[in-house]
């Protein structure tokens, strides 16, 4: 059974886990990193999980346990089904480290698009997430994904692992690059679609090139959501 399947089901026996404070649990941003490390690592048992949760299809309408309106989608099981066989054509990669200066920057974007309720890659003066980077000082060798709508860590992984709609399936290239080995992420509220969540990657801890000796040149990655 999948890790999808299984939610919901187990029951709690021991009263100290009923009772653990909230502020002792990983913030939205942690989990988000650990979904995607798992989904790094373990790809084909990823694709178990995206089997479950192809069940809860019906056309192009999801219909997930607790959500009996629905929610329409681009292109129902056929993005499902193209990411499950990705992943099971996938290696393991290595899990992501968490760069603080990366996270810096994904939370300033975050914030400020949440705030005007707008999307994209850009900031509102025009900033790169390499420049957004950079203002933090690190450096510009980086590629971003943004999740809008969900406040799940499964549900953010699962919109960039499937890409349902989004063209060249850029958000999952993103998660999938064996390049890169850092991460850092900031989640928060969105006027418009109610949840953010920006994820900036490097091949190093702060956006530095891979390599020593590299000129301080280039162009950021990403694709808008």
């Amino acid at each position: 059974m999948s890790r999808l399947g299984r939610f919901g089901t187990v029951l709690l026996g021991a009263c100290s886990i009923l009772l653990t404070a909230a502020s002792d649990r990983p913030s939205l941003e942690a989990q988000v990193l650990a979904e995607i490390n798992f989904a790094r690592q373990h790809p084909q048992e990823y694709a178990e999980d995206l089997r479950e949760y192809r069940r809860y299809f019906d056309g192009r309408l999801l219909y997930l346990p607790g959500d009996p309106n629905g929610v329409i989608t681009n292109e129902g099981t056929d993005a499902v089904d193209e990411a499950i066989d990705f992943l099971e054509r996938q290696a393991p990669l290595p899990p992501l480290g968490r760069g603080a200066l990366l996270q810096l920057a994904a939370r300033d974007h975050a914030g400020e698009l949440g705030l005007t309720g707008a999307n994209g890659h850009l900031s509102p003066d025009g900033a790169s997430p390499g420049e957004r980077v950079r203002r933090r000082g690190g450096d510009i060798y980086v590629g971003e994904g943004i999740s809008y709508g969900h406040d799940r860590a499964d549900a953010i992984v699962r919109q960039l692992i499937v890409d349902d709609g989004v063209r060249g399936r850029g958000h999952r290239a993103l998660l999938f690059n064996g390049a890169f080995r850092y991460a850092g992420i900031g989640c928060g509220g969105h006027r418009r679609y109610g949840n953010i969540c920006v994820v900036d990657f490097s091949g190093t801890i702060n956006g530095a090139p891979a390599l020593p000796g590299l000129a301080s040149r280039g162009r950021t990655t990403g694709k808008t959501r």
